[in-house]
């Protein structure tokens, strides 16, 4: 198993589950057991979606980390490894670090892109290993 693989996959383990107990200090802080404040902008709404956009991509992520850096992984498929993991932590910075979830900004655009492209190129790369 490649180590920047490995790392990478504890990188998203960790953003998961942090993001896990921050959205849990925010409903203690907010005093709010079920759903999201009223105000849609408020830090609890931005870091719940943070949390599940999370929980949407992390763990297939993972699974293609695992898969593919421990198969000798070469230059291109390591990069992208990595690449996919900056634009995870870039798509939860700019959930959270800006103000509204309304206007787009550019760490959630290069996180969003970052992840659709890098996560479908990691499945291609898997396709044709399984072909070869």
């Amino acid at each position: 198993m490649h180590p920047i693989a490995l790392i990478c996959t504890a990188i998203l383990g960790l953003l998961l589950f942090l993001l896990g107990l921050a959205v849990s200090i925010q409903r203690f802080r907010n005093k709010i057991g079920v759903g999201g404040a009223d105000d849609k902008h408020a830090l609890i709404n931005r870091v719940i979606r943070a949390h599940a956009n999370t929980a949407e991509f992390a763990p297939f992520l993972a699974v293609l980390f695992l898969y593919l850096g421990a198969q000798a992984p070469g230059a291109l498929t390591l990069g992208l490894i990595v690449a996919a993991t900056v634009s995870r932590l870039a798509i939860v910075v700019g959930l959270i670090a800006f103000p509204s979830l309304s206007r787009p900004n550019p760490a959630r655009f290069a996180g969003a892109l970052g992840t659709y492209l890098c996560g479908a190129a990691l499945s291609i790369q898997l396709l044709c290993q399984l072909a070869a």
